[in-house]
């Protein structure tokens, strides 16, 4: 179990009728639902080969009474097989749960569960063992397929759809707590759509006991239909304190389907870096609402060919509203690639249509982009409570920047400045202010002044550190 540390009427009268909602409640008993699925929850077990311990056996400091000893005993015993001389790789085990999902062998469990193993084995409810093979791997999503072969159909369980269960419905857990073997907990949804580390995180939080081992095993609700995969667990000593956490079933099928029709992900891609529109640079685009997802950088891809602009805001895509930056990524990613897609961007407060053809985001992952502009005339000034500085030779020399990189040089910062509560440092390079570029201290000095006669209170500064470009609102007044 991978663990997060503490130290996510009727239509005659027309009268109104509020939607149906079904309610996943608790069974006076769940051991009919516990009957129902179990010979569908497997046990894993994984073997690895690891490296022995380097060195030949304790350490000791130079010169402690016990030196003498320990090398005699190295020198008597040493070479001998098993001997702290002659210690060769072992095998290490590990256990965790899964689940079939079809008659014919294909299981569902955790990466983390068999990621690097060389040999995984399946325990059945019945007592049945079989070896597994690897189908494929998502560790964005921390989901594994795997696949048995067997002369007899497998009893099978199937998914359910997450988004219609709400806080407060019954679920059911099972799996291999700590390696005790086949467990079933019961509790209910706490909390939906948290999000640990994961761009793709979608993961329901309940208080069925989860534990180490747990990993992998299904999260039913009183259907008998599975709707997450128990990954995580909230805890400062790694037991269940009643905080666990199931990708939704409705990001693993999406996965399970992929890594099953081609043993791995093709999720679309855009070819965008994006943050949140804050409340502040909302403000100070004019924009009314906070919502969407900001173009910080358009790299060489998809959205750069399509017209897609930095500053620019993605407002929809594909016939549905963005609300964030996460809602963005996960859409795309669930679009299929070389698809065409409709989106609107709002640009100088102006809607603009575009269509972008998806690339594949595990194919452009890694790629560098570094920030382009032309040189200009260095200067130094302090404004917004920061030191800046224009570009030298120099400059881009020790900041590993081509010649035609421009922007003002944080060189020092006011840390009792907005500038610096907003995370500005000292090495940061502003390349943007306004939604323009700035290559010199009378461009932001400019940017500033019509900002001022907008009517505006703050400046959108777009700010490059390693790399990464990110905006930030500061105070014009």
């Amino acid at each position: 179990m991978r663990t997060v540390w503490i130290a996510i009427a009727s239509a005659a009268f027309l009268a109104f009728q509020a939607p149906q909602v079904e309610a996943f409640g608790a069974p006076e008993s769940f051991a009919d639902l516990a009957d129902q699925v179990s010979p569908a929850v497997v046990n894993i077990t994984t073997s690895t080969v690891v490296e022995a311990p380097a060195g030949t056996g304790p350490m000791v400091p130079e010169g402690s009474p016990f030196e003498d000893f320990f090398k005699d005993f190295n020198d008597q015993f040493g070479d001998q097989p098993g001997g702290p001389g002659n210690r060769g790789p072992q095998r290490a085990n590990a256990l965790g749960s899964g689940f079939v999902i079809s008659e014919d062998g294909f299981i569902v469990t955790n990466n983390h569960v068999i990621e690097g193993a060389d040999e995984i084995q399946i325990e059945f409810f019945s007592g049945e063992t079989l070896d597994a093979k690897l189908v494929g791997t998502d560790p964005k999503t921390d989901i594994a397929v795997l696949k048995v072969e067997s002369e007899d159909a497998l009893p099978f369980v199937n998914f359910g759809d997450s988004d219609r269960m709400r806080v407060g419905d019954w679920v059911m857990a099972m799996g291999n707590p700590l390696g005790q073997g086949f467990s079933v907990s019961a509790g209910i949804i706490s909390a939906r759509n948290r999000e640990l580390q994961g761009a793709y995180d979608d993961f329901i939080q309940t208080d069925a006991a989860i534990n180490k081992g747990n990993s992998g095993g299904p999260l039913f609700n009183m259907n008998g239909e599975v709707i997450g995969v128990n990954t995580a667990i909230l805890s400062p000593t790694g037991g269940s304190i009643g905080i666990g956490f199931s990708m939704a079933s409705n990001v693993v099928t999406k996965v399970v389907d992929q890594l099953r029709n081609f043993g791995e992900t093709r999720r679309g891609w855009l070819g965008v870096k994006i943050q949140d529109v804050t409340p502040d640079v909302a403000e100070a685009m004019g924009l009314e609402t906070a919502h969407g997802a900001l173009v910080t950088d358009v790299p060489d891809g998809p959205a750069k060919e399509a017209g897609v602009q930095s500053g620019d805001v993605i407002v929809e895509f594909d016939g549905h509203e963005v609300k964030d930056s996460r809602e963005l990524v996960r859409t795309v990613g669930d679009a299929e690639v070389g698809k065409p897609v409709p989106i609107t961007v709002l640009r100088n407060g102006e809607s603009v249509a575009l269509t972008i053809t998806l690339g594949r985001r595990e194919e452009a992952e890694g790629v560098p982009v570094p920030a382009k502009a032309s040189p200009t005339e260095p200067m130094e000034k302090s404004l917004l409570g920061m030191k800046l500085n224009e570009l030298t030779d120099e400059m881009r020399s020790q900041l590993n920047l081509s010649p035609e990189d421009q922007g003002l040089l944080v060189t020092d910062i006011d840390q009792s400045s907005e500038a610096f509560t907003k995370g500005l440092r000292a090495g940061d390079l502003i390349t943007e202010a306004g939604q323009a570029r700035v290559a010199s201290i009378k461009d932001l000095e400019s940017r500033i002044e019509e900002a001022k006669e907008a009517g505006r209170k703050s400046l959108l500064l777009l700010i490059r550190r390693e790399g990464d470009p990110r905006f930030v609102a500061i105070s014009v007044e």
